[in-house]
């Protein structure tokens, strides 16, 4: 008992104290002298009478020297009666203030007479404590053994008669119960007292019991007697807390069993079977299978043999029947750390009560804040356990309101007070019991409870190593159970003889005791094996309990999960509610963009000339063509960084969302909406500071068309691999595997045609650099800007055919003319020409590509260029084509320059004479980026591969070759099939294309798959 207690007992003793010339009477002081006997070790007893003494000297001073006080005034003393109470209330619970007010009740009948003035001394007590009316008048008839004064429905009568003596109250029988055992229930502090009249040698937790003395039964206890069956707390708190039977829940396991793949570990086959009001804890050491039989329990982890009902309704076979009666609370937090409590919970209460009206979600949300008393913190951020802002215990308490606020018929708790305190441990055990009183079937996985948690349960499965089931039943028999098995001294105490305490322990200390060699050194080996003690339950536990499903009706729930489109739009909202409440996320992830583009454009911005002479042109600025590379860089990398946690860190709540038959696509999409939203701001940010400082004009769309489009894909990669791996530290380790290669295969740091030539091919991008986002963006941007611009936008198709018409008329048409004249000179002068066989094979594959162009019908009969067929006037005869063809080129390109003249005039014109022209040019030209795109460094204009000739200069005007999408590098348009597209839009949406296949990706999720195979494929080598 608590000091405060006892000092207020001793207090209201001395008050009540019936005193007189002689002092206190002789029972009275035994009373007092028997009470702290009861509660106090033995050299204490007279220091707490000393003190008794002391009060009494205190609240009557006419023994002591004083006046005659009237014994009467004592009583009336209302001021200093308030004084005590008021101090009784500040300090105790009240249920300890029930404890002082029974004590007080059973001293002042110490004479078994009440007088008047005692009984109002009572009522006074009993109205400032704060204790009703009724249960004042229950308690007072309790006390003086009038029942039948006492309201029915809060007595419970144990004895061997078939009814109860009194009509109306509830009854336990038991036939070899010599006498009855009366309890009385104080319902507001959920308090049992019992007073046993009969002459049987009965014990309350190991200590014998007293005929007719009045006795608490806390938490836990039990009453034992030789000939009697154990009457356990939970037996007599059940019979109050009854649930009608159209509400209760029966829930079986069948020789239940379930092994791991090339294992021996898993569960080892059980049966099991409780009904809704209990609370059930698994215990077990490290390894045990604790959470592997929660899963099984809960409908998560399938068992290989057996079979788990409720109420006779298979959960695995029959999901659907039971979908939101289970619950489960995992051990880790299924909070959004950057919410606040209210706000957790009502998001969660949006996606599981669908058929709620907002008013109803908000008074279900309240009160469920008000039960674990949350109501303070409601609006605190919930935070993580690094960086709090609610205690441990408070964190506990609102993941297990996450699925109370559903209100599931069964709840599984999986190890609830991990990383609390004693006291936060036990106000989370305290809810739970709460809430199996109030008629849900609650199992807890707990790894090893101290004694005011382990006297909670109702029953109890204990797992040894393997997944053995070692004992099944209640907890404070598992004690005693054990200590018979092991031949212990005192097997049949199970609490402590001076405390009540229990060691639950010692439980595991016995299981796992180790076997000790001759020098007196712990060794390896167990006294008891694992299957040894599972024998023992088989037939001593097992074997006496036969398991028969019960087939009831489920009970009504109000969990209903809302349409796709609800849950996308709540999910959404939980995902914009978390960023912008993390003002540091949203800080870096907005200031990103421009700061980025504020350095790359303001290192980038090259202005020709010298000191203030110098002036800046966009024109002239070297570094266009590595601002757009680098903005298609950043945007990759910033929609990888942005993604890259999404996933991995909603794991856990992933896992109780799929629990609650959730939808993946739903949050999926949420997930990508939000990401989008992102990418689109930073897209624009990036591309409004950076195109202002180099005053590149006209771009604005085009350039965040593209850079958006990049970071969605890098979103969707990142969502793939937040999706597939486990840690945030492996998904940021392999970001740099996607940059680099980015970096690498772009086309700009490394000409394709350098490349490897495994890889390399003169017409086409390699098709390393097809599968490459940041080629795709780059070249769009680049082809765009240049041939898109204000200034090219019309001289454009002009200056396109200009250069085509040159190509052919300047270098492939002479190219070829210089090829046949040397062969036909070889030839002419009598030389084997058998060595320009390869020749020959080039000059007939380029004249077949010339011939398709239809500009004449034919060059001749070309199977002839061969070195045994080939003669002088097949050489006249393509010559003189060859010449036709040239002069219609050259026709072309006189044509094409006459009318670029012509538009440049007209330009001219248009813009406000030459100056004007000028200034047009100077601002939206860029010298460098014409200089790549139409590769005038390229010392050869035409290159020789496999036979064929393939254009090196002026790429850009160069059609593509391909007609199914394939094109060189800057390529101004690509053809599919008869249709032309312009690089940018058909680049646009090749990556977009890609983006959808990772988004196919993600929702089967086959990185997550693959890995999981791999592993599974790894373990089976080893093995």
């Amino acid at each position: 008992m608590k000091e405060t207690v006892l000092n207020a007992l001793l207090q209201l003793f001395a008050i009540i104290a019936n005193v007189s010339e002689d002092g206190v009477s002789f029972k009275a002081r035994s009373i007092v002298k028997n009470f702290l006997r009861q509660h106090l070790k033995t050299n204490l007893i007279n220091r707490y009478l000393l003190l008794f003494d002391q009060y009494l000297e205190i609240h009557h001073p006419y023994l002591f020297g004083g006046g005659i006080v009237d014994s009467g005034e004592t009583l009336t003393d209302s001021a200093k009666l308030q004084r005590i109470t008021a101090e009784i209330n500040r300090s105790l619970i009240q249920r300890e203030k029930f404890v002082v007010f029974l004590r007080l009740v059973e001293f002042i009948n110490e004479d078994e007479v009440m007088t008047h003035k005692e009984l109002a001394f009572i009522r006074t007590v009993a109205d400032s404590l704060n204790i009703s009316r009724s249960e004042h008048h229950n308690t007072r008839a309790f006390v003086l053994n009038t029942c039948g004064e006492i309201e029915k429905d809060k007595l419970l009568i144990i004895d061997n008669q078939e009814t109860p003596f009194l009509e109306g109250v509830r009854h336990i029988r038991e036939n070899e119960l010599g006498g009855r055992i009366t309890i009385l229930h104080h319902e507001s502090t959920d308090t049992f007292i019992f007073r046993y009249t009969g002459n049987m040698n009965l014990f309350l937790n190991g200590q014998p019991i007293i005929p007719d003395r009045i006795e608490l039964m806390d938490q836990g206890s039990l009453i034992t007697g030789t000939r009697i069956s154990p009457v356990y707390h939970s037996d007599i708190s059940r019979k109050f807390h009854h649930k009608e039977e159209a509400t209760r829940i029966y829930f079986v396991a069948e020789e239940i069993e379930y092994r791991f793949k090339n294992s021996n570990k898993g569960i080892k086959k059980f049966s099991f079977s409780k009904e809704s009001g209990n609370l059930i804890g698994i215990m077990g050491g490290s390894g045990a299978g604790k959470s592997t039989l929660l899963n099984m329990l809960s409908g998560k982890l399938k068992p290989q043999h057996g079979r788990i009902t409720i109420n006779g309704i298979d959960i695995y076979e029959e999901e659907s029947r039971v979908e939101g009666i289970i619950g489960f609370v995992p051990q880790d937090d299924l909070l959004i750390e950057e919410l606040s409590v209210f706000r957790n919970l009502y998001l969660n209460a949006k996606l599981c009560l669908s058929n709620y009206s907002e008013t109803e979600i908000l008074r279900k949300i309240n009160q469920i804040l008000t039960d674990l008393d949350l109501e303070d913190i409601k609006y605190l951020k919930v935070g993580n356990p690094l960086k709090k802002y609610i205690s441990g215990g408070q964190r506990k308490r609102l993941n297990i309101a996450l699925e109370l606020i559903r209100e599931p018929a069964v709840l599984f708790v999986d190890e609830p007070t991990s990383g609390l305190s004693s006291m936060g441990s036990e106000k989370v055990m305290l809810l739970l019991k709460e809430q199996a009183l109030k008629g849900r079937l609650v199992i807890v996985n707990i790894h090893q409870p101290y004694s005011d948690i382990f006297k909670l349960f109702d029953k109890f499965l204990i797992l040894d190593k393997e997944g053995h089931v070692i004992y099944k039943g209640n907890p404070i028999d598992a004690i005693t159970y054990f200590k018979s098995l092991s031949n212990y001294v005192n097997a049949d105490v199970g609490h402590c003889p001076s405390c009540g305490n229990v060691m639950p322990e010692e439980i595991l200390k016995i299981v796992e005791a180790k076997e000790v060699d001759e020098f007196g050194r712990i060794t390896r080996e167990r006294k008891v094996a694992p299957e040894e003690w599972y024998g023992i339950y088989r037939e001593k536990i097992e074997s006496k309990h036969r398991i028969k499903p019960v087939n009831a009706t489920l009970p009504s729930i109000d969990f209903k999960i809302p349409n796709l489109f609800e849950q996308f739009r709540i999910f959404s909202l939980r995902n914009i509610l978390s960023k912008l409440a993390n003002r540091q996320y949203m800080l870096i992830n907005f200031l990103e963009a421009p700061l980025l583009a504020l350095i790359i454009g303001f290192f980038t911005k090259y202005s020709s000339g010298t000191g203030t002479s110098a002036s800046y042109l966009l024109r002239e600025n070297v570094n266009l063509p590595a601002y757009l590379f680098m903005a298609v860089i950043v945007s990759l990398f910033m929609g990888l960084m942005v993604s890259a946690e999404e996933i991995i860190r909603d794991r856990k709540i992933l896992e109780r969302e799929s629990f609650l038959r959730l939808s993946r696509i739903s949050y999926l999409h949420s997930k990508i909406l939000v990401l989008f939203l992102i990418s689109a701001i930073q897209a624009f940010s990036f591309v409004i500071v950076g195109n202002s400082i180099l005053e590149i004009k006209g771009m604005l769309f085009q350039h965040w068309a593209m850079l958006f489009t990049v970071s969605c894909l890098a979103n969707m990669i990142g969502l793939n691999i937040s999706s597939g791996l486990d840690s945030v530290v492996t998904t940021y380790i392999i970001i740099p595997f996607i940059v680099v290669p980015q970096l690498l295969f772009s086309g700009v740091l490394i000409n394709f045609d350098k490349l490897n030539n495994l890889f390399h091919h003169p017409s086409y991008v390699p098709v390393i650099g097809e599968i490459m986002t940041s080629r795709w963006a780059y070249e769009a941007m680049a082809v765009h800007q240049f041939k898109d611009n204000r200034f090219n936008r019309e001289l454009f198709p002009i200056e396109q055919r200009k250069n085509n018409a040159a190509y052919y008329s300047n270098f492939l048409i002479p190219e070829l003319q210089t090829r046949l004249n040397e062969i036909d000179y070889q030839m002419t002068a009598g030389k084997d020409v058998q060595g320009s066989a390869g020749e020959l094979e080039l000059i007939r594959n380029e004249l077949q590509e010339l011939g398709e162009l239809g500009i004449i019908e034919s060059f001749g009969n070309t199977s002839l260029l061969d070195p045994g067929q080939f003669n002088h006037d097949l050489y006249r005869t393509i010559t003189d084509s060859l010449e036709v063809v040239r002069e219609h080129f050259v026709a072309a390109m006189n044509a094409a320059s006459r009318s670029k003249d012509a538009k440049s005039e007209e330009l001219l014109q248009r813009w406000g004479g030459k100056e004007a022209f000028l200034r047009m040019k100077d601002r939206h030209t860029n010298e460098r980026l014409e200089e790549i795109l139409t590769n005038k460094r390229q010392m050869e204009g035409i290159i020789e591969w496999n036979s064929r000739l393939y254009r090196k200069m002026d790429l850009i005007y160069m059609e593509p070759l391909s007609n199914y999408g394939r094109a060189h590098f800057y390529a101004p348009d690509k053809r599919l099939g008869s249709l032309s597209i312009d690089t940018f839009w058909f680049n646009l949406v090749i990556i977009w294309f890609s983006t959808l296949i990772f988004y196919v990706t993600l929702v089967w999720d086959l990185l997550r798959k693959f890995t999981t195979w791999n592993q599974v494929r790894k373990l089976r080598r080893r093995k």
